[in-house]
């Protein structure tokens, strides 16, 4: 009777640990007091159609997303925008999930935000206000896709320009393909990164390496981005299928396993990189507790693994 009820005790708290976990993963970035008012700004972007935001779900559980509006070297509309986050809200409750895989169709990855969305939005009435709601909408959405429980991985074919190389800083790898670059062309529109991609690129690549790329507009090139530590590696495809391929190769050696252990390793890193060492050791705690005499864990105790 004792262990049953310790038994029950323990599925109740793991079960407590994990809904609070999952909340604080969707949690906005921003409220009602910094003036976001979200399903009104939702409106406002899909007023900007075109393009669309594809997911499929493989098997092997490695999510691909695909931006697809070829036609604007895949810069994001309004409507594309507001696609994002509904993927992103799929993604967070795909229980099957370890990796993602974003992409853009026709071996081009992403320009950017669609100017004439841009230039539209400077037309209408509070254009200030509508500027900061495109911000705060993208900062939250990509906020929520960097704290996914998936391992997340940019395959850079073409071009990643501006809001595109912002994209590609909320994914915990990049890997480029010949020809490629990531360019940070803000300054060039008398702009900063607004979409968070300033404030992520800098612990990839350091405070030093972040101020020159965003100041001097610099192209980097695959050589480069690995030199910088931005890129993992230089695939072999210039695109295609085959680059995809590459991709879920070079990913599938991080997601092998079970699912709960790999979402578990990627909140940990997570608590790590975002919150004081107390916290992120607590969230460790938690986190190890959802693990130990699970499933995984018995059975990795079973086999008796010999050290070596």
């Amino acid at each position: 009777l004792l262990s049953e009820m310790a038994f029950a005790l323990w599925k109740s708290f793991l079960q407590t640990t994990k809904r609070r976990i999952l909340q604080q993963r969707r949690l906005s970035l921003y409220s009602t007091a910094d003036g976001y008012e979200e399903e009104s700004i939702k409106k406002k972007l899909q007023q900007f159609a075109g393009g669309s935001i594809k997911l499929s779900k493989e098997d092997s559980g490695i999510g691909i997303l695909t931006l697809n509006n070829p036609k604007l070297m895949n810069a994001f509309t309004g409507t594309m925008m507001v696609e994002l986050q509904e993927k992103v809200a799929e993604l967070e409750s795909w229980k099957d999930g370890k990796g993602l895989i974003i992409c853009g169709a026709g071996n081009t990855f992403c320009s950017g935000s669609d100017l004439n969305a841009v230039k539209a939005i400077f037309l209408l009435a509070c254009l200030l206000q509508d500027g900061m709601n495109m911000c705060m909408f993208m900062q939250s959405t990509l906020t929520r896709m960097m704290r996914l429980p998936l391992i997340s991985v940019a395959l850079v074919q073409g071009k990643a320009l501006g809001g595109g190389a912002e994209l590609t800083t909320a994914c915990d790898f990049r890997l480029m393909t010949p020809g490629s670059e990531i360019r940070f062309v803000h300054k060039q529109m008398g702009l900063v990164p607004g979409w968070g991609g300033g404030a992520r690129l800098v612990p990839i690549v350091g405070s030093r390496a972040a101020l020159r790329l965003l100041s001097g507009a610099t192209r980097v090139d695959p050589e480069t981005a690995l030199h910088l530590g931005l890129s993992e590696k230089t695939l072999a495809a210039a695109g295609g299928s085959q680059a995809l391929e590459e991709a879920q190769a070079w990913l599938s050696q991080y997601t092998e396993g079970p699912g709960a252990v790999i979402r578990a390793a990627k909140l940990v890193v997570r608590a790590g990189r975002e919150l004081p060492l107390e916290a992120a050791l607590r969230t460790e705690k938690d986190v190890f507790g959802t693990l130990w005499g699970g499933s995984a864990n018995l059975e990795a105790l079973l086999r008796r693994p010999k050290h070596k």
